[in-house]
């Protein structure tokens, strides 16, 4: 990385942490990706072996993000999706839940609760990030979900319902977004973290998923939940000063979900690339093998065309993916929303890259045969979570115009 901006050329570091991946990706993750995306089922034993290598752990999570050029996760994510989407997420759904904590958390409560999200090799656990309600989407305004201050006790109650929470009612530790003071809509809203074994959460309806079936979405429901005034995250005191200036009509900061999403996008676009660069090498090999009219289909300029843009493709969304990273790691601001664009461009990259993979392979590509019909069904989410395409046009289209844009 040069001193002065982005550079897109890995350090040595990067590299190693890259090849490290894509080895466990090639052996352990691809090979087992058609059987969980079969059963839907959360793939703990791969779990437990990127934890035993030390892949699933706090330690790599937190040196990987601190890496000074900020490509360490994204390189890693990169590899692992290209293994597989459904078990990539299963192993590092817990980061989003991490990223949440450390975005608004004290140093206390960043030591106490991370190495709880993780567990250790022997006993692994998981962490969920709870922000999405059945009637609040894309509209994190809307958030039902309510944190009632008990003054007597300095405890916080929770009830409401949240949905599409990866590892939700399963994760041993949660991080829930709720509203506070309803009347002040995104800025009246904190996050809260909920230690294993709370009374009252349970897990509601689990979700059978077009994509990504290894990995485990749900509702969780919340009823009654009580947690001691340490779960909220910043504390009270910053919380109550932060409500004070709203309603004087100040500044608010950044919102609780919105902070975690705009920090994790470059993350998300990283997985997405992986997708995107296994359709394309499957594809690319199987055209350099497969013969039609007494040829290598991908002598024909057609085929060969096809795959000149998926190769392009798949580099822009990486080195976009890379430039966001960077400028994070870097505390670049991102004055033209390019956290959004990466994550815009290589969501739609990867649905449209898979694509054209089964369109090469033909009738083959729509089996299970062969992964492409799985990397295409996986590709798909990664225009809706995290903010839609249209959220993320929205919100590149508020930076780009200097306008309201509703």
């Amino acid at each position: 990385m040069s001193e002065n901006g982005f550079c897109p050329e890995p350090s040595a570091d990067v590299r190693e942490v890259r090849d490290w991946v894509h080895e466990f990706a090639r052996t352990v993750v691809r090979p087992a990706g058609a059987e969980w995306d079969e059963r839907e089922e959360t793939p703990w034993p791969v779990i437990q072996e990127a934890a035993k290598i030390g892949l699933y752990s706090l330690d790599f999570f937190a040196q990987q993000s601190f890496e000074p050029s900020g490509l360490g996760l994204m390189v890693a994510f990169e590899e692992l999706f290209w293994g597989d989407a459904g078990i990539g997420l299963s192993i590092v759904g817990t980061g989003l839940a991490a990223a949440a904590l450390s975005a608004t958390g004290t140093p206390e409560q960043m030591g106490e609760w991370l190495p709880q999200m993780f567990g250790t090799p022997d006993d692994v656990k998981l962490g969920a990030f709870c922000a999405s309600e059945p009637d609040a989407g894309s509209d994190v305004g809307a958030i039902r979900t309510r944190a009632v201050h008990d003054e007597a006790s300095g405890d916080w109650i929770l009830n409401g319902v949240k949905t599409w929470a990866t590892n939700g009612g399963i994760a041993d530790v949660h991080v829930v977004v709720a509203s506070v003071d309803p009347s002040l809509g995104t800025r009246g809203q904190a996050s809260f973290v909920v230690p294993p074994g709370t009374p009252g959460l349970s897990m509601g309806q689990k979700f059978k998923k077009h994509g990504i079936r290894a990995s485990h979405t749900a509702e969780v429901v919340l009823d009654g939940v009580r947690v001691p005034g340490s779960c909220l995250l910043g504390g009270k005191e910053k919380l109550d000063a932060r409500l004070a200036r709203v309603r004087e009509g100040g500044r608010a900061g950044e919102q609780a979900a919105m902070r975690t999403f705009e920090t994790t996008r470059p993350s998300v676009a990283a997985m997405a690339v992986g997708i995107a660069r296994a359709g394309f090498e499957y594809a690319r090999d199987y055209a350099r093998e497969r013969e039609q009219f007494g040829r290598r289909i991908g002598e024909n300029q057609a085929v060969a065309f096809l795959l000149a843009d998926m190769a392009t493709r798949v580099d822009v969304a990486r080195l976009m993916t890379w430039r966001a990273a960077w400028m994070a790691r870097n505390g670049r601001s991102f004055d033209h929303a390019e956290g959004s664009m990466c994550k815009l461009v290589a969501g739609e990259t990867a649905v449209w890259v898979t694509e054209q993979a089964i369109q090469i392979l033909g009738g083959a590509g729509y089996t299970r045969d062969h992964p492409v019909e799985r990397f295409h069904r996986d590709a798909k989410i990664y225009t809706i979570f995290e903010g839609t395409s249209e959220i993320q046009r929205l919100i590149i289209g508020r930076a780009v115009t200097g306008l309201p844009v509703r």
